[in-house]
């Protein structure tokens, strides 16, 4: 399946401030919060405005912003039969050795976080982004649905940053495993929702995935008594059993990054050589969102594991800096990277220019609803998605598909 759009966006996008006052004035301050129907009531607003603006510019594919959420990852496992949330978990006693989200939480004072742990078997019972995708497609003419994206978080979210054997009570599962395969059902069965509802492109975010190609997270898992090598194989085992037996026509892709905190944080740097022939060759999915904004990424070398028939969509347009990139020299990048990867493939770069390659900015504007690069603004956020659209068309030499 190739990429369904040349110019991409990754999906979240900044809060208007009456969002962000209504969300401040009822007090919704923690990522598992209930809207309350006067934030329903701004949010709804606030989507239908970000949608009109997306169509008007042609911004593609077409998203809510991510305005229902207080961070990337709200809005799942929450609503899973068996989940509980578990609050305050203090830093760093009930997280995984060198986790390297730590860091930075400790840097900006934060010494406790919620997360969310199996109490009993899991079961999904009810869609947890049908309400999502209803109030984005709401201002969307139906014969353009195949054109909206949603995210969702991995399902190794919490299994990865929390404490050796904490992610689930012993009552509820006797391995990670089981654990991993009832939580694999449970997406399958929200993709499955989603799909029959008209939604055709998904994607996956998970950046705490390329904290493997860091000494200091794979020193933590040893500590832990944990083989690094042996757990990547089990979360590549664990995404890949929520891909079995997808719609044919529903894509999902893969987004990749190292970090996008509130003030242009990041959390780690480093190439993803360490990972790119297991990421590429042995998970499932159809494309792969990578970060390639800044020299943090390391170089294009790792692209030469991509197989024929799987997608980059190359994020080298950042969030993070109000700054407008050079269009010459982002089209001379998207050429490199086209290059490393025919010489893996065996290919001519033209080729994989029209069958696999993808831009977009490297990371969402907003992760969290009071996120945004430093110096970014709404305007600016705009210059930058409609500068990656410019990128498409100049590179596919045609408007940008969408």
């Amino acid at each position: 399946m190739a990429p369904p759009f040349n110019a991409e966006q990754i999906g979240s996008l900044m809060r208007p401030p009456e969002l962000l006052a209504a969300r401040s004035a009822a007090g919704l301050t923690t990522t598992y919060s209930q809207l309350t129907k006067e934030v329903q009531k701004a949010t709804e607003t606030a989507i239908a405005q970000v949608v009109s603006k997306q169509l008007e510019l042609g911004i593609r594919p077409i998203t809510s912003g991510e305005y229902e959420r207080d961070k990337f990852y709200s809005g799942f496992f929450e609503t899973l039969e068996g989940m509980e949330i578990a609050h305050a978990i203090p830093i760093p006693e009930g997280y995984r050795t060198n986790f390297p989200t730590l860091k930075t939480l400790k840097s900006l004072g934060i010494t406790t976080r919620d997360s969310i742990i199996a109490v009993d078997h899991i079961r999904h019972t009810r869609s947890a982004y049908m309400s999502e995708w209803q109030s984005l497609r709401r201002f969307v003419p139906e014969e353009m649905w195949k054109e909206c994206k949603l995210t969702m978080p991995p399902i190794t979210h919490n299994h990865m940053q929390m404490a050796v054997g904490t992610a689930y009570r012993k009552s509820a599962y006797t391995s990670d495993r089981e654990y991993f395969q009832d939580l694999a059902q449970a997406y399958k069965a929200e993709f499955q929702a989603l799909y029959d509802a008209g939604l055709r492109s998904i994607q996956i975010d998970d950046p705490n995935l390329l904290f493997f190609v860091t000494d200091e997270f794979r020193l933590g898992c040893e500590e832990d008594g944990i083989d690094p090598d042996a757990m990547l194989d089990e979360y590549i085992w664990a995404h890949n059993q929520c891909l079995v037996a997808k719609p044919d026509d529903l894509h999902v892709g893969l987004h990749l990054c190292r970090g996008n905190m509130a003030g242009s944080n990041h959390i780690i740097s480093g190439s993803y050589e360490r990972i790119a022939k297991k990421m590429f060759t042995d998970l499932a999915y159809d494309t792969y969102y990578l970060e390639y904004d800044t020299e943090r990424a390391g170089d294009f070398e790792p692209l030469r594991h991509l197989p024929i028939g799987k997608n980059v969509v190359l994020g080298v347009v950042s969030t993070k800096s109000p700054n407008l990139e050079n269009l010459d020299e982002l089209v001379a990048l998207v050429h490199s990277a086209a290059e490393v990867i025919a010489r893996g493939q065996g290919r001519s770069a033209e080729e994989v220019i029209h069958t696999s390659l993808g831009v977009s900015p490297q990371c969402g504007f907003a992760s969290m609803s009071l996120g945004g690069g430093r110096g970014m603004t709404m305007d600016g956020m705009w210059e930058k998605l409609l500068l990656v659209r410019q990128l498409a068309e100049q590179i596919w030499n045609r408007p940008s598909r969408g």
